[in-house]
């Protein structure tokens, strides 16, 4: 991440950092009020194949508002649907982030394996006079603040009972629109994470 820094005060750049993230049909546990000593049980059905997919982007640079950019998608489990995001949906999404944002890009992410890809690698060095790359440590998802976003909508759904996958879908895409427009949400998982963003010396 320092060097991240360093090259995103040196090209005036915006700081992004990417994950993934996904949710079935079965909502993640959630605290909720109850009667003393009743612990209180939602039935879902929990069942069914299919998933909401999500890939974000939390955006930093000194003196902007914060950001978030995110791409989401439903797998209905259809034969020959694709099960994840390509490479070309994370191009996609990073040229939508250079573009929302209007300035160069340092991306700080995984080393998923299509992040790794040849022509993913193809794409960042064709780009290379405004986008650079750099990985977070391997098994560190408590560095990455996209990591503090997912926790912020699974915490919004977690006493969700979902009928189907269309009202799941709905549910986290209303979540993430309305951080978007809470930069102080966005800062929060920042801070979170340890990290700050400033000049470096």
């Amino acid at each position: 991440m320092a060097s991240g820094k360093s090259t995103a005060a040196a090209r005036g750049a915006w700081i992004v950092c990417e994950d993934e993230a996904s949710q079935s049909l079965r909502p993640p546990r959630a605290k909720t009020w109850g009667r003393v000593g009743r612990t209180p049980v939602v039935h879902v059905r929990g069942r069914g194949s299919g998933r909401v997919s999500m890939a974000g982007m939390t955006c930093f640079k000194n003196g902007e508002r914060s950001r978030l950019i995110y791409s989401f998608r439903v797998h209905r489990g259809r034969k020959g649907e694709p099960k994840g995001f390509t490479w070309q949906d994370y191009r996609d999404l990073i040229v939508r982030a250079h573009n929302q944002l209007g300035g160069p890009v340092v991306l700080v992410w995984d080393n998923l394996r299509t992040h790794l890809m040849p022509q993913m690698k193809a794409f960042i060095a064709a780009n290379d006079d405004w986008l650079t790359v750099f990985h977070f440590p391997s098994y560190a998802p408590d560095l990455n603040p996209q990591e503090g976003i997912w926790a912020l909508v699974k915490r919004t759904i977690g006493n969700l009972a979902a009928a189907n996958l269309d009202q799941m879908a709905t549910a986290v895409k209303r979540s993430l629109k309305k951080i978007q427009y809470r930069p102080h949400l966005i800062n929060g998982c920042l801070a979170a994470t340890g990290l700050t963003i400033g000049n470096s010396p």
